[in-house]
């Protein structure tokens, strides 16, 4: 029986339309705003409607199917690429099987909420089957797959398999990333114009300089305005993201794995799964933004406890493992009020410098004869959790590991490639090479008591060849990463990753499908900050984005930034501190541990709000904030010195219109000037005039940051106690005061970095 059916998903306001036509392959016939439920004469009508001929087509209405065949007339990039030495190169595949939540679909409209769309077609004179599995989640979002297998006996070489999405005429504007270490995640627009935008990444993962999100939108799409969909490519290795535009007018996102020459032959019965791109529709890059955060949080893998404070020693203390040291910071760390200890690079091995040591995961007898016992003991002691630093995919040459094995190391026949601060990529795809990492690191896990692994991964993986089969390995490396990753998890219970690399050179939704939060970028200069964070939370909720207090000057850009600045900036991720703290005075302690105290109060509303961006001219300031039914935090940051000495009426946007909300100022003093309308006693406005524009702006210098509650007003005979302009939480509880600053006065008072 030809199969001939609609299956219409809803949910979330979205409707994604999936079409088999005669047997042909499944072409989304809309992806975007809720159409309601769709009737036969609908789906009939819509067929009808979207078929567009052309002078330059051919002759039959012209199909783009999730993955675009080059058979149908279509001249854009083909989803499958791939021959048996150059035969069965073009097929031609019938659907075979239609599922819809696993029940067969085969004629007629099948109308359904979220769900899982499962199609099975066959071209049986290539002997090739191709799967294509659509999802639309409860929260709106799209995922998608697709997956070829070799039906012959003849092996088939895969050299591309994309899945594509289409978007309509008006969306004519592009925005990506890109980025490097230390600035991570920069956005760029281009127009969308004739031809193909095609993102590919080469460096065996994620990359600092990835699309990271491909959008396409409106032109002049902002954080409330504008219909946007956008793409991302799921996965840790080579990979791709484009948008193409014909000169017929058809508009394509997609992507896929970016396969090496040679590196995916199937044999007869194997199958190749591609990865799955995600996709988020929206008015506006919050909405789109938001849908993915949903996502997340509804995993059941998601972290379900409050993300813990973490003191991270590495700008502390480098290499130089003093145990005396370490236990003064774990002391000042309870008393700031820390609640995860991690102990970085140079536990291991001979690794006194990045030039050894690493894949020998023994813990050094010279640094600590007496093993990690007395400084896990003390962390625990304290009352926090013990965390690790490993990069378990990463060999030294000067190591045990690799004088023993150096046919482990990934390579090109022959040779070693360059090294790339002084170590190479360990080749897990080598069984004996696998086992040796995984058994080390499990030892450690049993012999401690660790909470935590920071999983770093340092270098581009540059000929990833393998010596056991020659061919190009960044495909099994990366599946083997997430294998050890799985059995470590499940080796220890509880046990909660952080991918790192090079600082943000690892943040993909698959990725996250194994680790608890990401490390945005090495660089914690809170002005630089500020963008990374920003746009890394375009995909990840706030909570699973690292985000430090570091020292200052910053020890990645070399600037000096007062703490409150670098602070306010890192309460809205899942805070950390990168500090050596045995270097600041009593009043830079308490300063932090009141920040870290309102931190942990107001945790709740910061990690499972909704988040808002302000749409604002002025580049150089930054309006944010978290809301949700009862309130919301906002943040107000100066980056440059502005143009004009106020910015005028600034809105604070996301709230209810129809409820009353109360305005205070947490910190206040710390800002050059206030408004009288920020000062005292808090102010009450409805979420509709907040959202219009009736508060002023703060004065503020380059380098600082004001820090909003607004909460539902309650009418009482009296009202709940509200910290007030100036107050600063010590850590016992006991407020600090300090005098507001006035209208027409500059405090001149130096900040603990020197700066006003």
């Amino acid at each position: 029986m030809t199969i001939d059916a609609l299956v219409a998903l809803r949910a979330s306001g979205i409707s994604l339309l999936v079409d088999v036509d005669s047997g042909r392959l499944p072409e989304i016939l809309h992806w975007g705003a809720d159409l309601g439920e769709v009737t036969e004469t609908d789906w009939r009508s819509l067929r009808r409607a979207k078929a567009r001929p052309a002078l330059d087509q051919v002759d039959d209405p012209l199909r783009v199917a999730i993955v675009p065949e080059a058979h149908t007339g279509w001249a854009g990039r083909p989803g499958l690429s791939g021959s048996r030495q150059g035969l069965d190169w073009s097929p031609r595949f019938e659907v075979t099987s239609l599922e819809l939540d696993g029940r067969p679909v085969a004629e007629g409209v099948r109308n359904s909420g979220a769900g899982l769309i499962r199609t099975l077609a066959v071209d049986e004179a290539a002997a090739l089957e191709l799967e294509i599995v659509a999802v639309l989640t409860p929260q709106g979002l799209v995922r998608v797959r697709a997956g070829v297998r070799n039906l012959a006996e003849a092996p088939y070489q895969v050299d591309e398999l994309l899945v594509a999405l289409p978007v309509p005429g008006q969306a004519r504007e592009l925005l990506d990333f890109a980025g490097r270490w230390g600035k991570e995640r920069q956005p760029q627009r281009v127009p969308l114009i004739v031809g193909e935008h095609r993102r590919e990444n080469r460096r065996g993962r994620t990359g600092p300089d990835s699309a990271y999100q491909l959008i396409a939108g409106t032109p002049g799409f902002g954080y409330a305005r504008g219909a946007i969909w956008a793409v991302h490519t799921a996965w840790s290795g080579n990979h791709v993201h484009y948008a193409e535009r014909t000169n017929n007018g058809y508009q394509l996102l997609g992507g896929g794995e970016l396969l090496l020459p040679g590196e995916m032959v199937l044999a007869g019965g194997e199958q190749y799964l591609g990865p799955w791109v995600y996709a988020s529709h929206g008015e506006g890059l919050d909405e789109v933004a938001g849908r993915f955060h949903n996502w997340l949080r509804a995993r059941p893998r998601h972290p379900s406890t409050p993300r813990p404070v973490t003191l991270n020693v590495w700008e502390a203390v480098y290499y130089d493992h003093d145990l005396a040291t370490l236990l003064e910071l774990v002391e000042l760390g309870a008393r700031v009020g820390v609640e995860r200890f991690v102990l970085d690079d140079g536990w291991f091995g001979g690794r006194r410098d990045d030039r050894a040591g690493l894949g020998d995961w023994v813990v050094s007898p010279d640094v600590w004869p007496d093993g990690l016992q007395p400084l896990v003991d003390a962390v625990k002691q304290a009352g926090m959790q013990f965390g690790l630093w490993v990069e378990p995919e990463m060999v030294n040459m000067d190591s045990e590991l690799a004088r023993a094995h150096p046919e482990w190391v990934l390579q090109p026949a022959g040779r070693l490639p360059v090294e790339a601060r002084h170590q190479q990529v360990l080749n897990l795809t080598i069984p004996e090479a696998y086992a040796h990492v995984r058994d080390q690191l499990a030892e450690i896990l049993q012999t401690y008591d660790i909470d935590y692994l920071k999983w770093d991964h340092n270098r581009d993986l540059v000929e990833a060849g393998s010596t056991a089969t020659g061919r190009a390995a960044v495909h099994d490396q990366t599946m083997a990463a997430y294998r050890l990753m799985e059995e470590l998890k499940a080796l220890r219970p509880g046990l909660e990753i952080e991918s790192c690399s090079s600082g943000g050179a690892r943040i993909d939704l698959e990725v996250l499908q194994r680790t608890d939060r990401v490390w945005a970028s090495d660089c914690m200069d809170p002005l630089e900050r500020q963008q990374i964070d920003w746009w890394t939370k375009q995909l990840v909720s706030p909570e699973l984005v690292g985000s430090h207090i570091a020292s200052s000057p910053s020890q990645t850009s070399g600037r000096e930034v007062g703490l409150p600045m670098r602070a306010a900036t890192a309460v809205f991720g899942h805070l950390g501190v990168e500090w050596d703290l045995t270097e600041a005075d009593e009043e830079e302690l308490d300063i932090l541990a009141g920040w870290i105290d309102w931190y942990k109060q107001h945790r709740g509303l910061l990690h499972t709000g909704r988040m808002v961006r302000l749409d604002w001219p002025d580049l150089e300031l930054r309006v944010h904030g978290v809301v949700n039914g009862q309130g919301g935090i906002f943040a107000i940051a100066q980056l440059a010195m502005a143009g004009p000495s106020n910015h005028g009426l600034i809105p604070l946007p996301g709230l209810d219109p129809e409820t009353r909300y109360r305005v205070s100022v947490v910190f206040g003093d710390q800002v050059v000037q206030l408004p009288e309308s920020w000062q005292g006693e808090p102010i009450e406005l409805t979420g509709a005039q907040l959202a219009a524009g009736v508060l002023r702006a703060p004065v503020m210098f380059t380098d600082q940051a004001l820090v909003v509650e607004v909460t539902r007003a309650v009418v009482a005979s009296k009202e709940p106690e509200v910290k007030k302009v100036g107050e600063l939480a010590r850590p016992n509880g006991t407020p600090k005061t300090v005098e507001p600053v006035r209208t027409g006065e500059v405090r001149t008072k130096a900040q603990p970095s020197g700066k006003p």
